[in-house]
């Protein structure tokens, strides 16, 4: 394989690697000068370092060394020929580390005292014009600043990054399995530069500091694609900014992956394989709804269906899926976007939420009409879910002709196995517990986090889900046409039904996860009454 530029005879050309290329298993001699052909924000971005000379061609360590776009970008920026070299992770970290030792902490460390303004120009955010924030986000140090901030947080894992500003201090903070975790903050002055250097890179009006506004940032990282949801909304303090992380590559959509048992896989599987129906996904917001129908319709999918989706927003591509964002501002709402849906002749629909009476009655119709129609509803638990739908006005018998099931579910955070070790439960945890639930752990011995170099010393790494199925029986839909509550539909569905936090207790009974996480996650959900 050759690029585009050694097919021409570039002298600049990425030189080929030998044809048995050595793989640096330990850290080589570093060459000043050869560090200083990349800045470290691209070194991080491209996962290439160069390290040395070899009679005048570049040598780059690169854990991908057949990452031709990387190492003809480098080449381009140093000016001379590159040959990649082969490098295992831990040696590119380490040598990465060595190479620059710098993080975005310190970088605004470096940048603290140049041009501090006084305290009467950090406090009045109307003295600095948008002619001066557009000079002070393009300058080259700035630049790099934010950049790294965004990899660091992608390195990471986080879901998202926040930028919060202060009186007299500008917070960063990363979520990172659904916690936030507070950084090296940049200094208070440099707030109005970082805020309209995000807003550049999101095509946002950097001139507009009053008013909430919504962008978006594409980039490549290692070679995938990156999207980031930029938020601002104005604060007494300056401008809020969060950017929502949407790294496809990241995530399995996978339901075994998410966490889900074997015995709700198959429940799952049945509701996928209906040809009409409603099948309904319930919690709060950040509860991994739109993954879990993400997983489903992945599982689902065959050439010979047409599928399509509404949502708000479009969170990740699907290969072979139509999917629509809702626009409020041109008119295209969840209910007008279903409408036109019902006319493309789907097989198999997707509504992001239930948010109103009109998308509740279109989505019955278009279940009784011979679509299989997926979507998300504001409810504690699963069985509540019936109580939401009639309260905006589905006539009872509608609705249990066509709801064929309702899954709930909660998220904890995935205990990291290489570092997990077995310890007694504390006695708030104990308490909590009912007798059943205390009996799946032998002398009261469950699983702690530990902390290891591989989950960053936090003891966690990734996600794991807790769900509660209520598949539809001929006595449920009875109850639901009689209009039925929802203590009485506890009474219904049995002993046998399994909540969110008793499938939560047998994860951390088997070491996926803690009690005292499965207890948190799970506190709002009403516990199914025993019989």
């Amino acid at each position: 394989m050759t690029t585009f530029a050694q097919d021409r005879g570039d002298p600049l050309a990425s030189a080929p690697p030998d044809r048995d290329p050595p793989l640096l298993e330990q850290v080589p001699d570093v060459d000043p000068a050869a560090i200083r052909t990349a800045s470290a924000d691209q070194a991080v971005r491209l996962r290439v370092v160069p390290y040395a000379f070899d009679r005048g061609v570049l040598l780059a360590a690169m854990i991908d060394p057949g990452d031709f776009a990387a190492s003809d970008e480098l080449s381009v920026t140093a000016g001379v020929p590159v040959r990649r070299v082969g490098a295992t992770a831990e040696v590119f970290e380490q040598l990465l580390r060595g190479a620059y030792g710098i993080t975005a902490a310190q970088m605004a460390a470096r940048l603290a005292g140049q041009d501090e303004p006084s305290d009467d120009l950090s406090s009045n955010l109307e003295s600095v014009e948008a002619a001066d924030l557009h000079r002070m986000a393009e300058q080259p140090s700035l630049i790099n600043l934010v950049n790294l901030i965004i990899l660091e947080a992608i390195r990471a894992r986080a879901s998202d990054i926040h930028v919060e500003p202060f009186e007299k201090s500008l917070c960063v903070k990363y979520r990172v399995d659904g916690v936030l975790v507070s950084r090296d903050s940049p200094p208070r002055h440099l707030q109005p530069a970082i805020t309209s250097r995000i807003k550049i890179m999101a095509g946002m009006n950097i001139a507009e500091r009053y008013a909430p506004q919504d962008g978006h940032i594409t980039l490549r990282f290692e070679g995938r694609k990156i999207d980031i949801r930029v938020s601002t909304v104005p604060t007494i303090y300056g401008e809020s900014v969060v950017m929502r992380i949407l790294d496809k590559e990241s995530i399995r959509l996978d339901l075994e992956t998410l966490g889900m048992r074997a015995t709700d896989r198959d429940v799952m599987a049945r509701w996928i394989d209906l040809p009409h129906g409603m099948i309904l996904v319930t919690g709060p917001t950040g509860s991994g709804k739109t993954t879990t129908l993400y997983a489903a319709l992945t599982k689902l999918y065959d050439p010979r269906l047409k599928i399509i989706t509404i949502e708000d927003p479009v969170e990740y591509e699907l290969g072979g899926v139509n999917q629509i964002p809702v626009n409020p501002k041109r008119g295209l709402s969840f209910a007008s976007g279903l409408r036109s849906i019902l006319r493309q002749d789907p097989d198999v629909i997707m509504v992001g939420e239930i948010r109103d009476a009109e998308t509740a009655e279109i989505s019955v119709r278009a279940a009784l009409t011979g679509h299989l129609l997926f979507s998300t509803l504001h409810t504690n638990n699963a069985l509540s879910a019936v109580g939401r739908l009639l309260d905006m006005g589905i006539e009872p018998f509608l609705l249990s002709s066509v709801l064929e099931g309702i899954m709930a579910q909660r998220l904890g955070r995935r205990l990291c196995p290489h570092c997990r070790a077995r310890a007694p439960l504390n006695e708030a945890s104990r308490h909590r517990l009912a007798s059943v639930e205390a009996a799946m752990f032998p002398d009261g011995l469950g699983f702690d986090a530990a902390g290891c170099e591989r989950c960053d010393g936090a003891g966690f790494r990734g996600r794991v889900g807790f769900y509660e199925m209520a598949p539809m029986t001929s006595e449920l839909r009875r109850a639901v046409s009689e209009r039925a509550t929802t203590q009485q539909l506890s009474r219904i569905i049995g002993p046998s039904y399994v909540t969110m936090r008793r499938d939560g207790i047998i994860k951390a009974s088997q070491g996926h996860t803690t009690v005292d996480e499965v207890l948190q996650a799970t506190q709002d959900a009403e516990e199914i009454p025993a019989v």
